[in-house]
């Protein structure tokens, strides 16, 4: 492969990278709520005349911007089942923080991106969707984050939706300089280094590898300015990069809080048959009934709290002594599952749900987010019924 030259020229927020074989890439800079990134977009690829435009997008994303209305149509008790209901809900918080973002500048989030994909389709240049699957990248974001870290990463998830802050066009263009955003990542990596390495550091090189294979002489690349020093800089020094398919890998779950788990399980099984041996067998049924009302009461009471549907709240009764013995399935499962069949959200709701979601008074009242309350709430009184049940049986022997 021939190196690229040595010099970047940039110019505002474009930066061009060219090759010694005659391929040029002009990567765009941009903010995903800025009116001045999505003119710049259409001026840049009218102007250029590309061989292929690349955005950063992939596929759900780009459908998403072309329906708006979409997602309306999401079988809900699917994702239930199928266990993407924390992604469905790391979808909501972050769209719901960058619409509140957009509506600040006047503009919807991403509309640069589809600006470009627009553009290039009326005249008629390929469109390369450079970008991983987001799926891909919140589950390899939560498998590499060590489990201690997790709490702290949904408190600043959950932080977010009550951050006030203001931006205005002026401090966007600050945002995209540089040397601001060169602080902004190294502050965002003290913070959260392995995140930063899964969103930033692992998409600039799939990013890159997308571009840098896109076909055609001179190639534009729509990408958000946090992505182009890493893209530029791995084009610009042609660096070896992993494979596309592994950089969408996702690795099994450590096998220590499965061994963990079911070994708790054997223990509080084993020390219940003691019981019962030393003590009785109306010891040990009392032990057990302590271990059913303890983990079911504890869930019933983070149901009630949730608002759940009366049948919901009896699962929750029900179930949570059963997936109290097991790592595999919490008992908020169990109840969200309940609830969507027995409360399904109104399509009203899922208009409403990106501005509900702001305020905690809204969260009862939208149906979509109260099931989203049911999957939450339900497992950490049940954990603390847990606790209090395997004390009453060490004392028990």
């Amino acid at each position: 492969m021939n190196e690229p030259t040595d010099t970047i020229n940039s110019s505002a927020d474009i930066y061009r990278i060219s090759r010694e074989d005659g391929k040029e890439f002009v990567l765009i800079g941009t903010a995903h709520i800025s009116k001045e990134s999505e003119n710049l977009v259409r001026q840049t690829i009218e102007t250029e005349h590309p061989d292929t435009v690349c955005v950063e997008l992939d596929e759900g994303r780009l459908k998403s911007l072309e329906d708006p209305d979409r997602w309306k149509k999401t079988d809900l008790k699917a994702i239930i089942k199928e266990h993407q209901l924390g992604t469905l809900i790391a979808n909501l918080v972050l769209g719901s923080y960058q619409k509140r973002m957009g509506l600040q500048t006047g503009v919807r989030p991403g509309s640069e991106l589809f600006a470009a994909v627009k553009e290039a389709r009326a005249s008629n240049i390929p469109v390369v969707l450079a970008d991983r699957d987001i799926k891909v990248t919140f589950k390899r974001t939560w498998r590499s984050t060590p489990w201690y870290r997790k709490f702290v990463l949904l408190g600043a998830l959950f932080e977010s939706l009550f951050d006030k802050t203001e931006v205005s066009e002026e401090e966007l263009r600050k945002i995209k300089s540089q040397d601001s955003l060169s602080t902004m990542m190294q502050e965002f990596g003290k913070a959260f280094p392995e995140v930063k390495t899964v969103l930033i550091d692992e998409r600039d090189e799939y990013l890159a590898s997308r571009i840098r294979n896109a076909p055609g002489k001179k190639v534009v690349a729509v990408v958000g300015a946090g992505h182009v020093a890493g893209i530029s800089s791995i084009i610009k020094e042609n660096k070896e990069l992993p494979s596309e398919e592994s950089l969408c890998l996702i690795k099994p779950g450590s096998p220590a809080f499965k061994i963990f788990g079911w070994s708790l399980t054997a223990l509080i099984i084993l020390s219940i048959i003691l019981v019962g041996v030393h003590s009785g067998i109306a010891k040990a049924g009392e032990v057990t009934l302590n271990w059913a009302l303890y983990t079911g009461g504890g869930a019933m009471l983070g149901a009630v709290v949730a608002g759940a549907h009366p049948l919901a709240i009896l699962t929750a009764l029900v179930a949570a002594p059963f997936t109290g013995l097991t790592p595999l399935i919490g008992v908020g499962f169990f109840v969200a599952l309940v609830q969507a069949y027995m409360k399904p959200p109104r399509v009203s709701e899922f208009e409403t749900v990106s501005d509900d979601i702001w305020k905690v008074s809204r969260w009862w009242r939208n149906r979509l987010t109260r099931l989203i309350l049911c999957f939450l709430l339900p497992g950490f009184p049940a954990i603390i019924g847990k606790i209090l049940a395997i004390i009453g049986i060490y004392k028990a022997l």
